[in-house]
This record gives C-alpha cells, sequence and structure tokens, in this order.
C-alpha cells in the first residue's frame, strides 16, 4: 500500500449516526438510545410547553376566588334570615303556650276548682304557680292539685342564658293596659322583652 493510500485512509472522516426527529419518528420506532418513539421523554414538558396546563393561571384562580366570594355573601344573609324565621316560629308557639295556660287557670277559677276571692282577677300570682299547681278543691281527698304547665317556656329572643325561664318575660297585670304593660298581683298577659322587630314588621314586644 502506497503512503498516499495510506493517508486517505487514515484522514477519511467516520460516517455520523442518523440523527431522527422525535417529531418525524413514526409510532413504535426505535430512537437512538433504544427507546421506543411512542411516550419517550414523558414526564418532562418539551421546550415551549405552556406550563399553565399543568395548575391554574393566576387569572383562574382569582376568578374562583371572586365566585366563591359572591356566593358567601349570598348564602349568609340567608342563613341569618333562616334562624330569625326559626326563632320567631319558636316564639309565637312560646306565647301561645302559655297564654293557653292563663286562660285555663282563669277557667280554673270560673269553675270553682280553685279557690279565689272576689277581689281578685283569677288569673294566677305568677308563672311559677302555673308549674307548681294550684290545689284542686273537687279532689275527693283534699290532695288534688291541678298543673298548667310542665315548664316555663323561654323566650327564644333573650341573649341572656343566666336568667331564670320566667325571668326572660315581660308580665301585665289586669289592671294594666295593652299599650303601657306593668306588673302586678297577678299575670294576665306575657310579652317579649326583646326590641327586635319581626319579619312581618311588628315589634316583638306587641306579638
Amino acid at each position: 500500500m502506497s503512503m498516499n493510500a495510506f493517508a486517505t485512509l487514515q484522514y477519511a472522516p467516520l460516517p455520523r449516526p442518523a440523527v431522527v426527529d422525535a417529531k418525524r419518528r413514526a409510532p413504535g420506532e426505535d430512537t437512538p438510545c433504544g427507546c421506543r418513539g411512542r411516550g419517550w421523554g414523558r414526564g418532562k414538558p418539551q421546550a415551549g410547553t405552556s406550563l399553565s396546563a399543568a395548575g391554574f393561571t393566576l387569572i383562574e384562580l382569582v376568578i374562583t376566588v371572586a365566585i366563591v366570594a359572591l356566593l358567601a355573601t349570598v348564602a349568609l344573609p340567608m342563613a341569618e334570615l333562616a334562624v330569625q324565621r326559626h326563632k320567631e316560629g319558636e316564639l309565637r308557639l312560646a306565647l301561645r303556650e302559655i297564654r293557653t295556660a292563663l286562660d285555663a287557670y282563669k277557667q280554673a277559677v270560673d269553675e270553682g276548682r280553685i279557690t279565689s276571692s272576689i277581689m281578685t282577677s283569677g288569673y294566677p300570682p305568677s308563672l311559677k304557680t302555673l308549674v307548681e299547681g294550684v290545689p284542686d278543691t273537687r279532689s275527693v281527698d283534699g290532695k288534688g292539685r291541678i298543673y298548667f304547665l310542665r315548664r316555663v317556656p323561654r323566650d327564644p329572643m333573650m341573649p341572656d342564658p343566666e336568667k331564670a325561664d320566667e325571668d326572660t318575660w315581660g308580665k301585665r297585670s289586669y289592671v294594666s293596659s295593652a299599650d303601657y304593660p306593668d306588673e302586678g298581683n297577678d299575670v294576665y298577659d306575657v310579652y317579649s322583652l326583646s326590641e327586635g322587630v319581626g319579619l312581618n314588621g311588628i315589634p316583638y314586644r306587641r306579638w
């Protein structure tokens, strides 16, 4: 072999390995590293891929927070309204129960089952009397008693939990007027001490 031929073989450039573009590679074709083309490099974002595809953008987050805040402002007044309606329902029931017991006491006096002076109105001296009961004059053994309430209902509008149930109500005596109720020797009616106004526009004190 001549020196020229040896030099040609020594400095001849080696052939480069074929580089196949991943985007143009056919499905299933092997890559230079021996991996299949489909799914190669999975788990890493390709160059130029937007990061917003993997999560929320700032605008989407702001819009979501604004929607949640709007729903909260609508739901809170509705919840407060529902609570007020529930308390008003309890107030109506409590007033009806006490007034029914007061009328039943007066009826028992009129029927002669309760001893009462002609100088009195015939209504009970206190709300406790409705719970503690009074002697029944028609009892055979003289030990019978008449009860009108199991317990005194509490005014649901009273915010002070320390007050006794009977003290949560305003009492009106028989001789006082409805416009200016005042306590006296008997309990003719009761009313709420709350200064609030009902959903019907009537103050609770006048219910």
